[in-house]
């Protein structure tokens, strides 16, 4: 396994992060626990959930996965060989969190972290994310900006002074973004840069070889403020395992369980993964561990979170940690990309 530091602070990190909203859905209690003990016994370190999650969610499986991976073992004898992350909600259409309308304020983001600590059984958490922003602006598939009329959201430095007293409170180590924008980012950053106040170290933002938008605003902002991505999706929904091609639409799959992420598996995005499943093909590699060895070979990477509901996906995602891509292979994807960009936002 490699490792990499998390943004400007001491912690590193596995270039491949364990990713759990499947669980509680998709995965049992004991699958759960199974795909826990398996990652950390081959060298992952890094666990991102949310207290959102599994996906999709709902009342009745709500923070479930948090629940589950507090009632792992290893929480209460092996805390510190693994890095934690989890995540507050943003604005939610639903009111079984917190009451509805949610938002960064001190209130929300007080019980937000309590909670998912008591749930997750454990005195901190490592890092704490920003699931999306308050404010709207573009973001899950939106590639387009749009002036909307919004209400009033938390100022970005009251959030910043209430993170700060969570930091001080030894309740969080690090804080991170999630499905931010360029702008989002660099007030964030400037903000605590001016005010002394916690720093982010990190963005979780889509990537994959069927959406590279991060590529276009953000990445240099990662390079430049030393705030990596941690890349979520890199399989785009399980589509770049190229299992749904041929209008396939396997039994327990997610695109086949919930239609509506039509976004992994639209007209472009089908042709798109059908070029790359023949680039696979001709240097005989799996398409999985192609599509996820670009995006651990990035530069403004700094993890790839992965996912699977079965034993069999976990092992393959794990290994593509040593999966090397040539100049040749790489050139053949660049010039896919340039045909079909960014067909799945």
């Amino acid at each position: 396994m490699e490792f990499r530091k998390l943004g400007k602070t001491d912690i590193d990190v596995s270039v491949i992060c364990l990713g759990t909203m499947t669980w509680g859905e998709q995965n049992t209690l004991e699958e759960a626990h199974e795909q826990l003990d398996y990652s950390l016994d081959n060298g992952i370190n890094f666990i991102d959930t949310a207290e959102m999650y599994p996906v999709p969610p709902n009342k009745e499986t709500y923070s479930l996965t948090e629940q589950y991976i507090g009632k792992w073992e290893k929480m209460r004898t092996q805390r510190d060989k693994f890095i934690l992350a989890t995540k507050i909600v943003g604005p939610f259409w639903d009111d079984y969190i917190r009451g509805g309308k949610n938002t960064f304020n001190k209130e929300h983001l007080l019980k937000a972290i309590d909670s998912s600590l008591d749930r997750l059984g454990t005195d901190y958490v490592d890092l704490y994310q920003l699931h999306w922003p308050e404010r709207k602006t573009n973001y899950f598939g939106q590639l387009g900006y749009t002036v909307q009329d919004e209400e009033p959201w938390t100022a970005i430095e009251e959030v910043l002074e209430t993170l700060d007293e969570i930091k001080k409170s030894g309740k969080v180590r690090e804080f991170g973004l999630s499905n931010e924008t360029p702008w989002g980012t660099m007030e964030f950053l400037r903000i605590s840069g001016e005010k002394g106040l916690p720093r982010m170290a990190s963005i979780q933002n889509p990537y994959n070889l069927l959406n590279r938008s991060y590529e276009v605003g953000m990445a240099e902002i990662s390079h430049r403020e030393q705030c990596g991505l941690l890349a979520y999706s890199p399989m785009a929904f399980g589509a770049l395992s190229g299992k749904y091609l041929g209008g396939k639409k396997p039994a327990g799959c997610r695109l086949t369980i919930w239609e509506y992420f039509e976004r992994y598996n639209n007209p472009q995005a089908v042709k798109a993964t059908q070029a790359y499943a023949e680039i696979a093909e001709k240097y005989n590699i799996s398409l999985a561990q192609m599509s996820l060895a670009y995006v651990n070979t990035r530069p403004f990477v700094t993890s790839n979170i992965i996912g699977a509901t079965k034993m069999h996906q976990l092992k393959e995602n794990i290994e593509s940690i040593s999966v090397k891509l040539s100049d040749e292979i790489l050139k053949e994807i660049d010039a896919v990309h340039v045909k079909h960009p960014n067909p799945s936002p």
